[in-house]
């Protein structure tokens, strides 16, 4: 397969946090746009949407909650999910 080069315009700005979003997931500029290219292709459309994952507040708190009561001495500790319930129960 012989490659070719493709020139387009855009703006400073959208570039810049274009290869900064893909750089999170590992792409360069030129590898981003030739997954979306041939998914167009497949999907004669405009495929997918790629978005970052970022927790909102109330996920945040409980990730932070968690880490509290892993590093805890006092939280109670369970071998089994039995033995949990056991102590729920009583």
């Amino acid at each position: 397969m012989a490659n070719t080069s493709m020139n387009i315009r855009m703006d400073n700005e959208i570039k810049k946090q274009a290869q900064e979003l893909f750089a999170q997931f590992g792409l360069d500029m030129t590898t981003a746009i030739n997954i979306f290219l041939r998914q167009s292709i497949r999907e004669q459309g405009i495929p997918f949407q790629l978005k970052i994952n970022t927790p909102n507040e109330v996920t945040l708190s409980a990730f932070e909650e968690g880490d509290r009561m892993i590093n805890d001495p006092t939280t109670p500790r369970f071998s089994s999910v039995e033995l949990l319930f056991e102590d729920l129960n009583s």
